[in-house]
């Protein structure tokens, strides 16, 4: 269930659109971890004598080590950073779930040969071990924190994926996310971005950009490639209320 709906509903005809490559963000687009980070920034914080609510008022979307920046410097180290992302999955992992219809839209887009890449906030310590833990398909490519040197909303990771993808930057790309950060490193980059509305309120994902909003992946269905790229249907997108 998507979170506040502003003022329309999630009842959209569907639509269908081509592209070249597509690009997903991990937590809260393809893994609901919204538990197992909360967990984490509560210890953290406790460790750091910084109010974890403060802290997570302003990590989601965002690198760790950027978000140790405006807590305690001295922390904001990749050692430190890989270590403590280390364990969330080992101490938290219980609660995380893939979010619905993560797993058939990425073994689709196995099966249709397209060029798809995890874009992600967390190190590649984490990622791996979060597809470890669910088991969820592979990536052909991946960008992870410490590839880039600005976080999100900083369009790097985003120009990076697409690189690693094998498409230049006028290529047609489909980002997915669900963090306003996220959707503005997409637009950045100069990619249509798919917002869902698993973390963030509609009009948080709207002000921030995205072109649709979704509220799970069950609403997006490979329909196999044609000459302008792959194509992909899109259903149940929300609309504004007359």
């Amino acid at each position: 269930m998507a979170l506040d709906q502003g003022n329309g509903s999630f009842t959209g005809q569907t639509e269908s659109h081509a592209f070249a490559g597509f690009l997903f963000d991990v937590d809260g687009t393809i893994i609901n971890t919204t538990d197992a980070v909360t967990k984490h920034w509560q210890r953290i914080g406790a460790e750091l004598g910084v109010d974890p609510d403060v802290i997570l008022r302003n990590s989601r979307g965002r690198r760790s080590i950027d978000t140790l920046r405006l807590y305690d410097p001295s922390k904001a180290t990749w050692e430190y950073v890989r270590h403590i992302e280390s364990l969330i999955p080992k101490l938290y992992g219980s609660g995380v779930t893939e979010i619905r219809g993560a797993r058939p839209l990425l073994e689709s887009m196995g099966e249709a040969n397209a060029p798809w890449a995890l874009v992600t906030s967390c190190t590649r310590t984490l990622l791996s071990g979060w597809l470890d833990l669910l088991a969820l398909p592979p990536p052909p490519a991946s960008v992870a924190a410490e590839d880039v040197a600005a976080g999100k909303p900083d369009p790097a990771c985003y120009n990076l994926g697409r690189e690693r993808i094998g498409l230049g930057e006028r290529a047609r790309v489909l980002v997915a996310e669900d963090a306003p950060a996220g959707v503005k490193a997409g637009k950045a980059a100069g990619c249509m971005v798919l917002g869902l509305a698993t973390t963030h309120g509609v009009d948080q994902l709207r002000d921030a950009g995205a072109d649709w909003i979704i509220e799970d992946l069950t609403c997006v269905k490979v329909a196999g490639k044609g000459d302008d790229g792959w194509k992909i249907s899109i259903e149940k997108m929300w609309v504004q209320n007359e």
